[in-house]
């Protein structure tokens, strides 16, 4: 059971780094490369906190503002100028995006892994079962992260004018939306939460490096697609899953080894059944 439970934890990590990957997607239509690095940025941003002897709560909060304000500068920067280019160019500029990040942090940090102590948690024994503190703390900021954003999009103006540029961005523009204003607001909404999941990893493996957001990326990548690219609640359903299997798979000895090749297989295993997703719709393309 405590497996099952640290899997969810894992699996609301994946969660929210995947909602950045699917709203991005869902709106700008983009695959957003880079994301997983802003998580690495967040990572250092709270080492650099803690390094000056500021306060957890200082460092948490900083890590959100500049993950925030550096996702708007990529999409203002990076993105925005290729808005009208090919799928294929804003994929490579995407790329390059990532190792641009991965290479100023190694230059300013160095290539080895720095130690990021969050603090000790106790661990509980809640019955019978022994849950470390740091795991409810997840899961229960995850959640209502997660039910927050649902809401938002759903009940507020700005996140039905994402809908609607999501589902047509001309006729939402024809409808007065200010479709480069949405975009922007999607990229700082994804760039925060993944703040927030670098600060729930730096839980789990304290220490951060300049590729400390490339395999959670790419996993968190894998999540939104199983979940179905462009759903939010395909992305927590994906990342939730994904995150259980892990842990299942790790806490197995003969497939300890093949963990990562047993989330892929996953991946390909859902692709080929439901190439949409778990939750994906079919858009009709128009000629």
């Amino acid at each position: 059971m405590s497996t099952i439970i640290d899997g969810l934890s894992l699996g609301a990590i994946y969660a929210l780094i995947a909602l950045g990957y699917t709203m991005v997607y869902g709106i700008a239509k983009m695959l957003n490369f880079a994301h997983g690095d802003i998580i690495m940025v967040g990572s250092y941003v709270i080492f650099s906190v803690f390094a000056f002897g500021g306060h957890p709560i200082i460092a948490i909060a900083s890590s959100v503002v500049v993950c925030t304000l550096l996702g708007v500068l990529i999409e203002k920067v990076a993105y925005k100028p290729l808005r009208g280019a090919s799928p294929l160019a804003v994929l490579i500029t995407a790329i390059g995006v990532s190792y641009l990040l991965q290479s100023i942090a190694q230059l300013i940090f160095g290539a080895k892994s720095q130690p990021v102590n969050m603090g000790s948690f106790d661990v509980l024994n809640i019955a019978g079962i022994d849950i470390n503190v740091s795991t409810i703390i997840t899961l229960a900021v995850g959640a209502v992260i997660m039910a927050a954003l649902t809401l938002f999009v759903k009940f507020t103006r700005t996140g039905r004018a994402m809908l609607a540029v999501s589902e047509d961005r001309a006729a939402a523009q024809l409808m007065g939306v200010n479709v480069n204003r949405i975009i922007m607001i999607t990229f700082a909404i994804g760039s925060a939460l993944a703040a927030c999941a670098s600060v729930f990893y730096l839980m789990q493996i304290p220490s951060t490096s300049p590729t400390l957001g490339s395999m959670p990326g790419i996993k968190a990548f894998t999540a939104a697609v199983i979940g179905g690219i462009g759903s939010i609640p395909g992305a927590m359903i994906g990342g939730i899953l994904l995150g259980v299997i892990e842990k299942i798979a790790l806490s197995i000895p003969a497939l300890n080894p093949y963990t990562t090749a047993i989330e892929f297989s996953l991946l390909i295993l859902i692709l080929l059944i439901k190439p949409i997703g778990l939750l994906g719709k079919k858009r009709r393309e128009k000629v």
